[in-house]
């Protein structure tokens, strides 16, 4: 199975995201992701033996984080994935410790966190991108996550949560 450790926006960013992803001009064959699918994602496993699932369970249970709010307020086009993206240009400091306390347990090397909804997908040419309100989304839990491939569009399935800590 497919495995990542991930944010899920409350009803309020997803509903927000999915108006700014409504207004995108998009020329096929791209296409808007489901509001259902949007998600930050903190760590991508990969690959993983479902007989290791509950090693990654134990990763997730020992997380202690602070809760934190991330703001949204860019849209970008990444040609090389072909994806149009809402961008949360500052990270919070709790976001990041919860970033680099995931993949330190986790074993897994570390890049550079850039906070990102994807709001579509097989995007070749760059749309006109309009400047889009803030949005914030309250990050209250992080989850793990199968994604199976091969359809339309990816299919997310949580298979555990575990709760942030109250804010500071």
């Amino acid at each position: 199975m497919r495995l990542f450790f991930a944010l899920w926006p409350d009803t309020d960013a997803a509903t927000q995201l999915a108006g700014v992803a409504a207004r995108l001009s998009l020329q096929a064959p791209g296409r808007l992701v489901q509001p259902g699918n949007y998600h930050v994602t903190l760590a991508f496993i990969g690959e993983v033996a479902s007989s290791r699932l509950a090693h990654w369970q134990q990763i997730g249970q020992a997380l202690r984080a602070p809760r934190c709010t991330m703001v949204f307020n860019s849209l970008e086009h990444w040609p090389e994935s072909q994806v149009v993206a809402a961008v949360a240009q500052e990270l919070p400091a709790p976001l990041l410790g919860l970033w680099t306390q995931l993949h330190d347990a986790a074993d897994l090397p570390r890049s550079r966190l850039r906070a990102h909804v994807t709001l579509a997908r097989k995007v070749a040419q760059a749309p006109v991108l309009q400047a889009m309100s803030a949005i914030a989304w309250r990050a209250t839990s992080v989850s793990l996550v199968r994604s199976e491939t091969g359809g339309v569009e990816s299919a997310y399935t949580v298979l555990d949560t575990w709760p942030l800590l109250y804010e500071p």
